[in-house]
C-alpha cells in the first residue's frame, strides 16, 4: 500500500499527453529484451559442445611471423591451437639464425612458418636436408605475391588464404598446395555473455586504404546520423574526417579482446576488404585477384553481431548471404542494408545468432589446423 506523501514508482509518465516519456519507455523495455535475448541465445552456441579433434603423436617446430602486432594474435591462435592438436609444440621467431640447429635438437615432424617473409629461405632449405617436413601459411595473398612466390617454392606444403593464388603457385613447381583461410580464435573473438558496456549502432575497424575511404565517402553522411563509429589508422585520408573527430579514432591498432567486445556491442559491423590492386601498399605486380573473404570475416561472425561485407566470389563456401551473413556490391545498397536491419531487429539478430553458430561450428583455428595437419600427414 502507497503511503501518503510518498511518491511512487511509475512506468511511464502520469499526465497521459506525454507521448515522449511513455515511447521512451516503450523503446527501453524493447531494447533491454531485445539484448537480453542476443546475450542469452549467444550463451548457449558458445557453450554447446563442438567437434572432437584428435590430437596426432607428432612434434611441431613452429616459427612465428616475428612481426609483432598485428600479426602477433595470429601467432598466438596458431601456438596455443596446435598445443591441443599435437603432442609437442616448440616455438621459435623467424628472425632467429638457429632454425636449423632446433630442428636437429628436437627432431619436429613439421617445421611450420607463418607468413615467412623475414625468414631466410636457407634455413628452410637447411631444413629440409635434414629429412624434415616443412610448411609455410600464407598470411597476406595476393597482396605481397611479388615477395610469396619468391619463397613458396622452398617449402614441402603451402598453405594460402586466397583461393586465386592456388594455381599460380602449383605452375611455380610446388606439389602440395592447399586452400586454408584463416578463421575466428575463440578464445579472443566471441560475444560479450553479460550486458555489454559497449553500445554502438554501427562500427568498423580496419585500415583507410584507398579503396575503403572512396567507396564510403559517397554515404559516409548517412551512415554517420545511422550512429557508425569508425577505429583505424589512416582515417584523416577521408575529406570528410574533420567533421567527425568524435566519432573516428586514428592512430590506434585495436587489440584482439577490445575489437572483439566492440563487434560485440555493435548491432551492425561493416566490412569492406581492402584492394589487390592498391600499388601504394601492395605488392602484386602480378595483378592477382582477390576472391576469397578475409580473417575478419570470421572473427566479426564469432561476435554474435550482424556482419554486413562486400561481396567475394568465395564468400558463400562460408556462409549463407542473406541467412547468415549480409552484402552488399555498391555504397547505395550498403546504405539501403543499414536502415533496413536497424529497424528490423528480429532479422538482425537471426543473422548474427546463425553466424555465430556457424563460425563455431565449422570456423575455428581448431577446424583449421586439423585440416592443415591432415593434408601433411594422412
Amino acid at each position: 500500500m502507497l503511503q501518503q506523501g510518498k511518491h511512487s514508482a511509475r512506468p511511464f509518465p502520469r499526465d497521459p499527453s506525454d507521448d515522449s516519456g511513455r515511447k521512451g519507455w516503450e523503446d527501453g523495455l524493447r531494447d533491454g529484451y531485445a539484448e537480453g535475448y542476443m546475450r542469452g541465445h549467444a550463451k548457449v552456441i558458445v557453450e554447446r559442445t563442438r567437434p572432437f579433434f584428435p590430437v596426432r603423436k607428432i612434434k611441431v617446430l613452429y616459427v612465428s611471423s616475428g612481426k609483432g602486432f598485428p600479426y602477433m594474435p595470429i601467432d598466438e591462435a596458431v601456438v596455443e591451437t596446435l598445443k591441443t592438436l599435437t603432442a609437442d609444440v616448440i616455438t621459435t621467431e623467424s628472425r632467429q639464425p638457429e632454425i636449423r640447429e632446433l630442428a636437429v635438437k628436437h627432431r619436429p615432424d613439421l617445421v611450420l612458418a607463418l607468413d615467412g617473409m623475414d625468414l631466410p629461405v636457407e634455413q628452410i632449405d637447411a631444413v629440409r636436408a635434414l629429412g624434415i617436413r616443412t610448411a609455410i601459411w600464407l598470411t597476406d595473398d595476393p597482396y605481397y605475391s611479388d615477395m610469396t612466390l619468391k619463397i613458396a617454392p622452398h617449402y614441402d606444403y603451402v598453405f594460402t588464404l586466397e583461393r586465386n593464388c592456388i594455381d599460380v603457385y602449383r605452375g611455380l613447381g610446388c606439389r602440395n598446395v592447399y586452400y586454408l583461410p584463416f578463421a575466428a580464435y575463440v578464445s579472443h573473438y566471441r560475444p560479450t555473455l553479460t550486458l555489454s558496456a559497449i553500445r554502438r549502432q554501427i562500427s568498423f575497424i580496419g585500415s583507410a586504404y584507398w579503396n575503403r575511404v572512396e567507396f564510403l565517402r559517397p554515404v559516409i553522411g548517412g551512415l554517420m546520423e545511422k550512429g557508425l563509429r569508425i577505429n583505424g589508422i589512416w582515417w584523416d585520408r577521408l575529406p570528410e574526417y574533420e567533421q567527425y573527430p568524435d566519432r573516428i579514432e586514428i592512430g590506434k591498432w585495436m587489440g584482439p579482446m577490445e575489437t572483439a567486445e566492440v563487434y560485440s556491442g555493435t548491432k551492425i559491423v561493416i566490412n569492406l576488404h581492402r584492394s589487390p590492386f592498391d600499388e601504394t601498399v601492395n605488392n602484386n605486380s602480378a595483378k592477382i585477384a582477390a576472391h576469397s573473404p578475409n580473417p575478419r570475416t570470421f572473427e566479426i561472425s564469432a561476435c554474435g553481431t550482424l556482419q554486413l561485407v562486400d561481396s567475394r566470389e568465395d564468400l558463400s563456401s562460408f556462409y549463407k548471404p542473406g541467412v547468415e551473413i549480409e552484402t552488399f556490391s555498391n555504397s547505395a545498397e550498403l546504405m539501403d542494408k543499414v536502415n533496413y536491419y536497424l529497424s528490423h531487429e528480429k532479422e538482425r539478430q537471426q543473422i548474427a545468432l546463425r553466424a555465430l553458430e556457424r563460425t563455431f561450428r565449422d570456423h575455428t583455428y581448431s577446424h583449421r589446423l586439423n585440416e592443415l595437419l591432415g593434408y601433411i600427414f594422412e
